[in-house]
């Protein structure tokens, strides 16, 4: 958009006002569906809608995966495996140098810990509704395996707060990148998302 001041009326020239940038939308999107996320996930405590269900079935396969490993570790893989599989396509990604799509995917990795988190601190009472089988973490934490039940509530307590801190990482990377792609010279838009 031209603009053209009283000043520069009187001088004869035009001064441009530059209009937002395709990364600087993106970002903010993609910040937005961070948060939203978030939000989702930490403010409203509720899983989130569509990846709640891709990470149950992410979990249950990473039982399936190591179920030749000793129980204990094929009764914890399922929740690694659910905040593993973000954070490895969050990878994929960033390999890719398409840095938002990476964020969205920490994002995605930070709800699905509090999932976990959520599983964990359940351990010692086990209300939780189960698909089968027996509670993953009141076996990980019980008798059997670690004997620290009375610790669920602060090891869940650490796995959200991690799952917190990325989401919040996602956002501010989002919301950074505009600025340090402008820095660093190289202010244009990734590669995966067109014009």
């Amino acid at each position: 958009m031209w603009h053209g001041g009283a000043d520069a009326d009187v001088i004869g020239i035009e001064t441009r006002i530059p209009s937002p940038s395709p990364l600087l939308w993106r970002s903010l999107a993609a910040a937005a569906a961070c948060a939203a996320l978030g939000v989702l996930a930490y403010g409203r405590g509720e899983r989130v809608p569509l990846l709640g269900w891709i990470d149950l079935a992410v979990h249950e396969f990473g039982h399936v995966a190591t179920m030749w490993l000793p129980d204990l570790v094929s009764a914890m893989s399922g929740s690694i495996a659910q905040v593993l599989l973000p954070l490895l396509v969050a990878a994929h990604f960033a390999w890719r140098r398409e840095a938002l799509s990476a964020l969205v995917c920490v994002a995605w990795a930070g709800t699905s810990a509090r999932d976990a988190s959520v599983y964990v601190a359940d351990a010692p009472h086990e209300a939780l509704p189960l698909i089968g089988g027996y509670h993953d973490w009141a076996f990980v934490l019980g008798p059997e395996g670690f004997d620290a039940l009375g610790a669920a509530g602060g090891i869940a307590a650490v796995v959200s707060g991690a799952g917190l801190l990325m989401v919040a990482a996602a956002v501010a990377g989002c919301l950074a990148m505009p600025v340090l792609r402008t820095r660093s010279g190289t202010a244009r838009p990734e590669a995966a998302l067109p014009e």
